[in-house]
């Protein structure tokens, strides 16, 4: 007998994306996204219209180890994809002979999860003769931004911040997002995941550092803005997440702090990680000469940054979008939507397609050179 998914227990897991435009096509494309600790599953319409997104976590599994299990994680996979796939046609009221392509995540990821969507995606384009295209896990997170923001127009500034990435892009109409700037060390999600952890918070990181931090204050503690004073768009998270291990052992250790300065801490971790962003974010706008940026990825969800990436956009006069709560993190709808556009584009792989867990953004590996570009 199986143990109930972790969308059963939550209850339906459908984000609302009512307010997203019609379809601009008639294609149906399922999404599989499985390049962390997410397998996630989404069928679109067009490249706007989601039909169906689900998407199935594994918090329980990894809350123990305090971070993600890469062999915990691909086990799990395997267990749910058929399930996560099924619910989501279930979702949609379609059937399989229905579908006109398949988008599934290539890479960037942990190897053996992107192995279970990859193989699953391929496994079904075959038995149904539609063809398969991987996407590149960031352009994902970009086209997130597009999906649930039809105003936004190309080129724009894409920030992507998440668990593991942290980097500056222009996005332009045609070609790769061209890379303007990236963490030399740790990404800024890895960082709020290592924070809580110093913290005693728990995991996920960043949701309970975020929790922790609304009732305390920002500026009892004076971290570091690392990077901010040098030129460019390189940023570091390494040196905060020392300066945060260092004042809590000063304070005698995790155990020893009482809420008030679990949450002081907190508070003041999150505004140094996010200020850098927003004033980098700031010096990409200016120096790119553009008036619209995109903020995706897992800590987009991240309520201060939504803030005050929001109120230096309207001071400084330039448009700022962050997708909803439901296509910041992983989810396969931003998969299913920029793989309905490279179908579109007559992109699409031959099924030895592989999975690459290193990949930088306008890489495609897995593709022939004549396609690369897409």
């Amino acid at each position: 007998m199986s143990m109930p998914l972790a969308w059963q227990k939550r209850g339906d897991a459908k984000p609302d994306l009512s307010h997203m435009t019609k379809p601009q096509a008639q294609s149906i494309v399922l999404g599989i996204e499985s390049s962390c600790d997410e397998m996630a599953a989404a069928i679109i319409r067009g490249n706007r219209d989601v039909v169906a997104s689900v998407v199935h976590g594994q918090d329980d599994v990894h809350r123990p180890y305090g971070g993600v299990v890469p062999e915990l994680a691909s086990r799990d996979h395997v267990r749910a994809i058929s399930q996560v796939v099924d619910l989501t046609f279930e979702r949609a009221g379609l059937s399989l002979k229905d579908l006109t392509g398949i988008a599934v995540t290539a890479g960037p990821g942990l190897v053996g999860s992107l192995l279970v969507g990859l193989s699953f995606g391929k496994a079904l384009a075959y038995r149904l003769g539609v063809p398969v295209v991987g996407v590149h896990h960031l352009l994902g997170h970009l086209t997130a931004a597009e999906l649930s923001a039809p105003d936004l127009v190309r080129p724009y500034i894409g920030l992507v911040v998440s668990g593991g990435h942290t980097a500056f892009y222009r996005v332009e109409e045609t070609g790769a997002p061209a890379l303007l700037g990236e963490t030399r060390d740790d990404a800024a999600g890895e960082a709020f995941d290592k924070v809580a952890k110093l913290l005693g918070l728990g995991f996920p990181g960043g949701p309970a550092v975020s929790a922790a931090a609304r009732e305390g204050d920002s500026k009892a503690v004076a971290f570091p803005r690392p990077m901010l004073k040098n030129p460019g768009l390189a940023l570091s998270y390494s040196g905060l997440k020392t300066a945060v291990s260092i004042e809590v052992e000063k304070r005698g250790g995790k155990d020893a702090l009482s809420e008030q300065e679990v949450a002081d801490i907190a508070a003041s971790f999150e505004a140094a990680a996010t200020d850098v962003l927003v004033v980098k974010a700031r010096r990409a706008i200016n120096a790119e000469g553009l008036s619209s940026l995109a903020v995706v990825g897992g800590v987009a969800a991240n309520r201060r940054l939504r803030e005050e990436m929001e109120r230096a956009g309207k001071k400084h006069d330039f448009d700022v979008t962050f997708p909803p709560i439901a296509l910041c993190t992983d989810n396969a709808a931003m998969i299913a939507a920029a793989g309905a556009r490279m179908l579109a584009e007559g992109c699409a792989d031959a099924l030895d397609l592989n999975a690459f867990s290193r990949v930088p953004l306008g890489q495609t590996p897995w593709r022939a050179p004549a396609d690369a570009s897409v």
